[in-house]
Order: C-alpha cells, then structure tokens, then sequence
C-alpha cells in the first residue's frame, strides 16, 4: 500500500511506502531517518517535538506581535521555556517506564533465541503491555516443550530418543562411579521389522513399532531408561547394579514377554528380538562405546539364533576389527584379479567316473594370505558384493567347462552356487542365460545350486525364478538338505533335479544310527520324486560303500578328490578318460 506523505517532511524523505498495517505508517517512516537509530530514541524524538509545540506557537505569536515589551517578552518567554523543558523531561522520563514492559520483551525473546533462557516477566497486568508480557512467557515456555519434546524424543512412540538417552547415561556413569556400581547398556534389534514393513505396509510397520514400545515400557521402570535408537533398534539403560549378573533375569523376562506375537488387522506378528548387553566399566568407560559394544554384541547374538542376548567381550571386539579389514580388502579384490575357481569332482557311484564338478571360489590376498570362503562369502553377501562376485564365478566356471569340451574331454555339469542375494536379483534370469551366450555352453552343461534355507525365506519368488531357469534347460540341485526347513511339503512343488545330502549326515553315517536313519529317509524321498542323489563329504572307503549300498548316484568328497585347481582337474579328467578307453578294450 502506498500511504500520502505528509506535507511537512522534507522532500529529501519522499518515498514510497510498501507495509501491510497501515498504523506503521509513522514507525516506518521514522525508520528510515539515519537518526534516531533505537526504538526509544524515536519515541523520545516524537515525545520532544510534541512537547515543544506549544514553545514554538508563543515564540512565533510574541515575535509576530507587538502588544508587548521586550522585556515583558523575553520573561514569558524563559518562563515558558523553563516549564517546556522539566515537561519534556518529565514526559521523557514517564515514556521511558511506560515503555519497559516493550523493552524487557524484546530482551526476553532474544535471551531465549541466543541462550534458551526463559523470561522471567510479570503476568498479572491485563493492559496491552501485560497482555503482551503474559503471551509471550506461554509462548516461549510452550515453544521451548515443543522444542525440547522434538530435540529429546522419537515422535512415533514417544520414547527418549538418542541425544536424551546418551545424556542420561552419562549422568548415569557419573553417579556409578561415585557409588562403586555397574551400569548395563542394552541395545535390542527387532529383527523382523523390516520384512513387516515390506510386507504389511509403513502404517502396520509403525504400529507394530510403537506395540513392541509399549511392551518394552512396561518392562522398564525409573531408575532405568529406554530409548529408540532408529527405526528397529531400541536401548535399555540399568543403573545402580552391583553385579553383571543382575542384567541375566532382566534380559530373560524381556524376551519372554516379546515372545508373545502382536494381532494386527489379523495377522499374528511374532517379534524376533536380539539383545547385545555392554557393561560399564566393564567394557568402556565411554557413552559412545558401550553403545558400539552392545550392537557388537548383537552381531553374534544373530549368529545364534533370532531371539537371543549376548554380553560383549573384547574377542567380538577383535572379531569385528579383522572382519572391517576383510570387508575392506574385498572391496578390491576382484579388481585386483585375487580370486581363483578350485574345482572338486562329483562321481558315479556305480561307474566311478567324474560325471560333475563344483566351482568353489578361493581367495589369496598378498597381505592377509589365503582367506576362508566361511570368512569372506557372509561380509559379501552382507555388504553386496557378492552380486558381482557371483557373476565372475559363472562365468569363470562356464568357460572353463567350454576348454574342457573344447580339449575333447567327456561332456560333464559344472555346478555353481546361488546365494540369496543373486536369487533376489531382477535380472538373474538375463544375466545367466547372458553369460551362457557369451562363454558358447549348452544350459545342459550347467547346473545352479541352491541351499534349502534360502529357497524358504521368500517360498513363491523361489518357485518362480527356479522355474524360469529350469524352462532353459539349467539343471537345479538343492544343496545341504536336511539342515534348514522343514520343508517337504514345498519340496514337490521346487523343480529340482539334484538333492545334495549334507556332509553333517555322511561324517558318522556309518556309526551314528540317528545320522544313518536322516541319511535314509532323505535317499527314499529323493528316489520317491525320481531325483538325482549326491552325498556330499564321502571321506572314507565305508562311508562310500554305506552310500552305494543305498542306492545314492553320486559322491563328493575327499575321498576321491578334494577341491584343486583347473590345471589339476584337466589331467584328473584325462586321467579318468584313459581309464574308461583302457576298461573299454
């Protein structure tokens, strides 16, 4: 809006006004004279021109007229001067207290923006000015909750969350170490989080969330604190302990409670919790650390089973520290050209000829030597580079099962192992069928092994993606069976071609009647769905012959061959070939 200027301002402050309440009109216009600067400096300003006025009207009426002496003029004048003055000091003076309770509001509110003090300002005044004063005490104290409220604690449960968590724990370890006492930092892992919210929508997610909260709220009582960490992760703090051992029953309960499954919008949810416990000073004397040591100690509990605690030790420490230093190694180790394909021979019971082989991937590193598959295949699985990893490993085996043809060896399948993470990729399908265009080998010559567990973890997509490789004339066999799932009603509906019977079976088959009766049971049902048998970890001459009797159809194990080199399996197979030509005459 634009406002007239009064005439009286000089031109030099002619201007235009853009402001939304027009009662600015004078503020805004004093605003942009170079002097007063303050606030109260323009009011004394407006308050001094007021009150000399009325001076200025005598001045200008006696030296106009000329009914009075000069001397009668000068003393009305001075009179009138002297009174004009002790007014305007007395109208200043009261303007300035008037104003106080504008001043100290201001002062107020930048206190609070610059030091998140709260005013301290008189709220029985119902004027303007107290009103003012009175709003702004409750919108400050009820700003600050809300900013403390969203600093301090997890807006879906309501819960402290990490910054008031590690403040109360430090508050927590002073005061143990003044009264010689333990304190116990439990971080708990909701391990199923995830697939619910994948499965059952954000919205059920949160709500099983703020369920499980609840549960554990009811758990945990002052002087005790529990906070959410993240999205799947919550922290328990016990204070005052006198022994480590106390956190033992806590822990048990907790997961007796939980394991009770949640109802939502019909489902029965089950919570699968892991606990990782740090002790103070046990374990650190630091906030931070005991927090990192407890989700180490989650790390083996998972390794254990999905509802489980584990205390810290400095072994999980060092643990951890060698598996960063594997993780960082690998990230370059396929660059560097670290990876070799051993090859161990799968043979005919009956002919006794090397009918397979499986690619098995073997790792030497010029710092930390030769590395374990049991080692590195999990931090790849876990990190994704056995995405990658897995694909060299195809396509190594598939070119070098073509040089054995090419060499004019007898025809045999070369196996190799899927992990969950290839299983899961879009363009698996694409990406084998690729790699068997570009190495010329039949899908005949191929055959892609899978464990029982992972086909279990995701029952309908595994269906799908084997049948699509099975439809191209890939052979599937079904590796360490008997050790995951149970899952013989799903097994007739996997197009498997191979059932692999695990080498924890075949170690003690021969004495260990349990192992022999699970060893049998597995070669009927493979023979009753008209699959391949192999039995993996043949070691010795009674272990074949238990194997043969029972009518498996192939062996693997060290008992003919362990895993060797490409090189050394080409002169096993011509080794094996002069054989055959030999029995043949």
């Amino acid at each position: 809006m634009m406002l007239r200027i009064p005439a009286t301002i000089h031109p030099k402050y002619w201007f235009k006004l853009n402001i939304n309440n027009p009662n600015l009109w004078l503020y805004s216009i004093l605003s942009k004279l170079p002097q007063p600067k303050s606030y109260i400096g323009k009011i004394m300003f407006v308050a001094f021109l007021g009150t000399h006025v009325p001076l200025l009207t005598l001045l200008i009426y006696f030296l106009l007229s000329n009914s009075f002496s000069f001397e009668t003029t000068v003393r009305v004048l001075v009179i009138a001067l002297l009174a004009t003055l002790i007014g305007t000091g007395l109208t200043l003076y009261a303007l300035t207290q008037l104003l106080a309770p504008v001043i100290l509001t201001y002062l107020a509110q930048r206190s609070y923006i610059n030091h998140k003090k709260l005013p301290n300002l008189p709220t029985q005044y119902t004027d303007e000015a107290g009103t003012l004063m009175k709003n702004t005490v409750q919108t400050l104290e009820k700003l600050d909750q809300v900013i403390d409220y969203l600093t301090n604690y997890d807006d879906l449960t309501g819960l402290p969350n990490r910054v008031l968590f590690k403040d109360y724990l430090q508050q927590a370890l002073l005061r143990a170490q003044t009264q010689n006492h333990l304190v116990a930092v439990i971080c708990l892992d909701v391990n199923n989080f995830k697939e619910i919210n994948n499965a059952l929508g954000i919205a059920v997610g949160d709500q099983f969330i703020k369920t499980v909260a609840e549960q554990l709220s009811s758990s945990v009582t002052s002087p005790n604190m529990l906070c959410r960490l993240g999205s799947d992760k919550f922290a328990i703090a016990l204070a005052d302990l006198t022994t480590s051992e106390e956190v033992v029953p806590f822990c048990q309960q907790l997961l007796t409670q939980l394991a009770q499954p949640i109802t939502l919008n019909g489902n029965q949810l089950p919570i699968l919790a892991t606990l990782g416990i740090a002790i103070y000073p046990l374990d650190s004397q630091s906030v931070e650390q005991l927090l990192q040591n407890s989700n180490t100690a989650i790390d083996e509990a998972k390794q254990r089973s999905q509802s489980n605690y584990q205390f810290y030790s400095s072994e999980m420490n060092a643990q951890l520290q060698e598996r960063l230093g594997l993780e960082n190694q690998l990230r370059h180790a396929l660059a560097r050209n670290e990876f070799q394909l051993y090859y161990q021979p799968r043979v005919d019971v009956q002919s006794r000829k090397i009918v397979g082989v499986e690619a098995l991937i073997r790792w030497q590193n010029p710092q930390l030597g030769f590395v374990s598959p049991v080692k590195f295949i999990p931090i790849a699985e876990a990190n994704g580079l056995i995405i990658p990893i897995g694909e060299w490993v195809l396509r190594t085996a598939c070119q070098q099962n073509r040089l054995w043809q090419e060499a004019g060896l007898p025809p045999l399948k070369v196996a190799v192992n899927l992990s969950a993470c290839q299983l899961a990729q879009t363009n698996l399908i694409e990406m084998v069928s690729s790699i068997l265009e570009e190495t010329h080998l039949k899908a005949v010559d191929l055959e892609l092994e899978v464990t029982e567990s992972l086909l279990m973890e995701n029952v309908q997509q595994s269906i799908h993606v084997l049948q699509q490789l099975h439809e191209r004339g890939i052979s599937l066999a079904l590796d360490d069976f008997g050790t995951g799932y149970s899952s013989l009603n799903y097994l007739r509906h996997f197009p498997i071609d191979t059932l692999k019977i695990d080498r924890s079976f075949i170690r003690d088959v021969v004495d260990n009647p349990h192992d022999s009766a699970v060893t049998n049971a597995i070669i009927a049902l493979a023979k009753s769905l008209h699959l391949n048998i192999t039995a993996e970890g043949v070691e010795t001459q009674a272990q074949f012959n238990y194997i043969q009797e029972h009518g498996c159809n192939e062996v693997q194990g060290y008992y003919f061959s362990p895993p060797i080199t490409a090189v050394a399996l080409t002169e096993l197979l011509k080794k094996d070939e002069s054989l055959s030509q030999c029995a043949m005459v």
